[in-house]
C-alpha cells in the first residue's frame, strides 16, 4: 500500500482554512472557542463545523488545536468542547497538557502538540503507548534525530517545514510571564524574543547595541522534503495561523508543487486527499512574510541563524541601490518593481528601514520618502502589491475534483453517470421520449460541450462518453439539469462515504521515562497531575505560572546560542579562543535584564532573570 505524505496548513478562520484547502492542503489546523496557543485566532464551533464540510470533500482533514495548559476551573469547560468537536466531524485535536489524556473522551484521535517538548525518543515512544497517534516533532530535531524517533516507534511524525520559528524549546518559554504576566502557554505571547537589546559583557562594557538579539530567521526545509520522508515524516505542517490570506495562499501551493514533485518520481507515496489545484500565480515563499530563512538544525548547526535587524519581514531580495538620482532611486532589477510596492533595507545604524514606491518608472524608482540611503545597499521587496492583488482574488486557486461521465440510454430515457478519481459513482436517470434529431444528425458534440461545463462545482469532466444506439435528441436544458444534479448527488456521496479514524483512549499505566517533573512539563491541573502519577512519577513540580520566583527563575532554554552567533563558540569557533567574552553576558532592554548561560555539552543556552545565580561553564 502507498504511504500518503500529508501537507498541513494553518487557518485563522474559515476563509483562511477553505483558501489553505483550494491550495493544495491534505489537512488544516485550525483554534476552536478556547484553549488554542494564538488567542487571536479562535473561531467558533459553527465555523469549525463549515470548514470540516468543505475539507472532508476532498477528503482533507481537520485538525483543532487545544495545546494551551488548562486549569483546574476550565478542566470540565474543554472536555464539553471536545465531544461538540467531535460531533461536528473533527478529524483530530492537537493537544499539549496530559489533563486531556484522563478525560473521559469520545473515540477522536489525538496529536502531541510541539509545546509538549517533543525531542526525546523514549518521551514520544511513551506518548505512542499512551494512545497517542501523531507526534508534532520539535524543529530543534536534525536528520540523524528524526530517524532515530522513526525507529523508536511507529507513532506518526509530523514537522514544520515552512514559517516563523520560536527561539525557544517549544512549551518551555516563560519570559512573557515574567515580565507582564502573559503566559505563551495560554496563549498569550508577548514576544520577548522580538525586542531589541543591548549585550553587555561580565566587565559591564556593551559589546552590541539596541540589537533584536533574539529573534531568528524563518524555516524553510522545503528542499529537505526527500530527506525528512527517508527520516519518518508524513506530515509537512506551515506554521502561521495569524498570517494573511496571501501567505497561506503561497506557502501551500509552493510545498504542494514541491510534494507533488516528488510523488511523481517516488511511486511508493501517494498525495494524501483529493483534487488537483490550478494556480494563477507563481508562488515563491520569499514573496510574503519572511525574515529570511534558515534550515535551522535540520543539517545540524553550520550557518548564522539570527535576523538581529529586525523582526519584522525582510521580503524578497531584488538588487543593490545603484545610485540616488534627484527624488529617486535606481536600483538593481528595478524593473521588477510596481508602484505600492513596500522596500526594507538596513540603515547605516545598522536597523531595518523602509519605504513606499510612488511611482516606478523605466527602472527607476520615486518613493514616498526620499530617505538617504548608501549606494550598494541591498533593498528588499516586502510588500509585493501586484503579487498580493493577484492572490488575493478568490480564483488564484482553484481545486477540482476529477471526474469521468458516461451519458447512456435506457427503456424509459437517459442515465447519467459521474465516476470520480476516488471510485464513487453517481447515477442520475431522467424520464424522457427518445426521439431522433433532425435529419438524424449526431448532436453529441454539442451534449459533451454541455456536459463539460462544471463552473464552479469542485469537478471536472475529464473524460465524456456518450454512448446512444441512435442520434437522439436531448434539450440542452435536461443536460444540463442532468449534470447539476449528478454533481449534487456525488457530492452527497463523498460526504456520506468519508472515513474518519476514531481512537478510542484507554488509561494506561506504563513507566514514564523520568520520576521526577520540574516546571517544564507545564503540570498545571489535578488530571495532569494524576496522568503522570499512574505512570509511575513520582515528584511534580508546578507549572511556571503557578510558581514563580520573581527576578530569579530560567525563563527560556534554546538551541540558539549568542556566542556562536557572534563566532566565540569554543567548538565552531576554536579558531577565536583568544577573543573570549567575559561571561556572565547579559541582554538588557529597559527594565527588562537577563543573564545568559552557555551549556556546551548538550550545545544549548539558558535565559534566566536578572538576580539568578548559577555557575559559570568554564570552556575547554
Amino acid at each position: 500500500m502507498k504511504k500518503k505524505i500529508e501537507i498541513l496548513a494553518p487557518a485563522k478562520d474559515l476563509l483562511h482554512g477553505m483558501a489553505a484547502i483550494n491550495s493544495g492542503a491534505d489537512a488544516v489546523y485550525i483554534g476552536a472557542p478556547q484553549f488554542g496557543a494564538r488567542s487571536n485566532a479562535h473561531n467558533s464551533i459553527e465555523d469549525v463545523a463549515a470548514l470540516v464540510q468543505y475539507a472532508h470533500l476532498y477528503h482533507a482533514q481537520v485538525f483543532v488545536v487545544i495545546n494551551t495548559i488548562l486549569y483546574d476551573n476550565e478542566l470540565e469547560t474543554c472536555r464539553q468542547m471536545i465531544w461538540k468537536l467531535y460531533h461536528i466531524g473533527v478529524d483530530a485535536l492537537i493537544i499539549q497538557d496530559m489533563a486531556i489524556m484522563e478525560m473521559e473522551l469520545p473515540p477522536i484521535v489525538l496529536h502531541a502538540s510541539t509545546q509538549a517538548n517533543n525531542r526525546d525518543p523514549k518521551n514520544i515512544k511513551f506518548l505512542a503507548d499512551a494512545g497517542i497517534k501523531r507526534v508534532v516533532l520539535a524543529r530543534e530535531l536534525n536528520l540523524h534525530q528524526i530517524k532515530e524517533i522513526s525507529e523508536a516507534t511507529d507513532v506518526e511524525l509530523e514537522f514544520f517545514v515552512t514559517g516563523a520559528l520560536c527561539v525557544s524549546f517549544s512549551g518551555n518559554c516563560y519570559m512573557s510571564v515574567a515580565n507582564g504576566e502573559r503566559s505563551a502557554n495560554r496563549g498569550s505571547c508577548a514576544q520577548n524574543c522580538r525586542l531589541p537589546y543591548n549585550l553587555i559583557d561580565g566587565h559591564g562594557e556593551t559589546l552590541i547595541k539596541n540589537s533584536h538579539l533574539l529573534s531568528i530567521k524563518d524555516f524553510d526545509v522545503t528542499d529537505q522534503i526527500p530527506n525528512l520522508i527517508e527520516a519518518g515524516i508524513v506530515s509537512f505542517k506551515i506554521e502561521g495561523r495569524l498570517k494573511d490570506i496571501v501567505y497561506v495562499k503561497n506557502n501551500v501551493s509552493f510545498l504542494r508543487k514541491k510534494l507533488d514533485a516528488f510523488l511523481e518520481q517516488n511511486p511508493n507515496y501517494t498525495k494524501a486527499s483529493s483534487g488537483k489545484c490550478t494556480f494563477t500565480f507563481d508562488s515563491e515563499l520569499n514573496r510574503t512574510f519572511n525574515r529570511g530563512y534558515t534550515d535551522y538544525f535540520v543539517n545540524e548547526r553550520h550557518q548564522s541563524i539570527g535576523s538581529w535587524e529586525s523582526p519584522k519581514s525582510k521580503g524578497q531580495y531584488i538588487g543593490k541601490l545603484i545610485r540616488t538620482i534627484g527624488n529617486s532611486y535606481e536600483i538593481e532589477n528595478g524593473h521588477l518593481l510596481n508602484n505600492g510596492d513596500g522596500l526594507c533595507f538596513i540603515n547605516e545604524n545598522n536597523e531595518a528601514d523602509g519605504i513606499y514606491v510612488n511611482k516606478a518608472e523605466n527602472g527607476i524608482i520615486y518613493p514616498n520618502v526620499l530617505k538617504e540611503i548608501k549606494d550598494g545597499t541591498f533593498i528588499y521587496r516586502n510588500n509585493d502589491a501586484a503579487f498580493i492583488k493577484i492572490v488575493e482574488r478568490e480564483d488564484s486557486a482553484v481545486r477540482k475534483i476529477s471526474t469521468s461521465l458516461v451519458l447512456t440510454e435506457n427503456e424509459t430515457g437517459f442515465v447519467l453517470t459521474a465516476t470520480d478519481e476516488d471510485g464513487y459513482v453517481s447515477n442520475v436517470q431522467l424520464e424522457h421520449a427518445k426521439e431522433t434529431t433532425k435529419n438524424n444528425l449526431s448532436i453529441e458534440e454539442n451534449i459533451k460541450t454541455q456536459l463539460a461545463k462544471t463552473g464552479f462545482t469542485p469537478y471536472t469532466a475529464d473524460e465524456i462518453t456518450i454512448q446512444f444506439s441512435e442520434n437522439w435528441f436531448l434539450p440542452i436544458s435536461k443536460v444540463n439539469e442532468m449534470r447539476r444534479t449528478v454533481y449534487e448527488q456525488l457530492t452527497e456521496i463523498r460526504l456520506a462515504n468519508y472515513k474518519r479514524e476514531e481512537h478510542q483512549i484507554v488509561k494506561t499505566n506504563h513507566p514514564f521515562p523520568v520520576a521526577q517533573l520540574d516546571f517544564t512539563y507545564n503540570v498545571s491541573n489535578k488530571l495532569a497531575r494524576k496522568f503522570y502519577e499512574r505512570h509511575g512519577v513520582t515528584e511534580i513540580e508546578k507549572a511556571f505560572e503557578l510558581q514563580w520566583d520573581p527576578g530569579k527563575s530560567r525563563v527560556m532554554t534554546t538551541k540558539y546560542c549568542i556566542k556562536y552567533e557572534l563566532e566565540r563558540c569554543p567548538k565552531y569557533h576554536p579558531e577565536h579562543r583568544d577573543k573570549k567574552v567575559k561571561e556572565p553576558l547579559v541582554l538588557k532592554q529597559g527594565e527588562l535584564e537577563y543573564k545568559l548561560k552557555f551549556n556546551c555539552k548538550p550545545c544549548e543556552m539558558e535565559i534566566w532573570e536578572k538576580d539568578a545565580e548559577f555557575e559559570i561553564e568554564e570552556e575547554d
